[in-house]
């Protein structure tokens, strides 16, 4: 009984150790990852209206061409459901439950789709992804839409609006 007990211990206090050390991780990530990157833009007061809407779940930002390099400073490295709308001027990522940011359309390198991001990968191009210039480093940030079939709407609209 004893023995049954120590162990159950040592099991819960070997996976304590593993969730601390994944945390510890995870912030040393985001003070490395703050100082290399400048502060997300802000979304700006006056956007006008939107030219489209889409509602899904964010899914995660990376260094561009590095799907599985999250960027994790500020609070973006955490995946969950969003809306993204196109505004003349640039791209909103209005996340809900944490910060959003706004992606200005000079900013924007390319816009595509992909089959996965940041250990989340589906059997099609089921992810929007935006490729654009934050300061001197380039980004890629993706959306898995709820409609799928919008996203050549979407691609031709950046595509036909901006510097791409």
């Amino acid at each position: 009984m004893m023995d049954r007990l120590l162990l159950t211990l040592l099991v819960a206090a070997f996976f304590a150790l593993c969730l601390y050390g994944m945390w510890r991780g995870w912030r040393r990530q985001a003070r490395e990852q703050s100082v290399r990157l400048p502060p997300f833009p802000e979304v700006p007061a006056e956007r006008g209206e939107p030219v489209l809407r889409a509602g899904g779940v964010y899914v995660a930002t990376t260094r561009a061409g590095r799907w599985q390099e999250r960027v994790v400073t500020r609070g973006v490295g955490l995946r969950g459901r969003a809306t993204l709308r196109l505004f003349p001027d640039g791209v909103e990522v209005d996340r809900a439950g944490a910060n959003g940011f706004w992606i200005p359309r000079e900013s924007i390198v390319d816009i595509g789709t992909a089959k996965g991001m940041a250990g989340k990968v589906m059997g099609t191009d089921s992810l929007l992804v935006l490729t654009w210039r934050l300061g001197e480093t380039e980004l890629d940030t993706g959306f898995r839409g709820d409609d799928l079939g919008r996203y050549p709407e979407w691609i031709e609209q950046v595509k036909g609006g901006a510097q791409v």
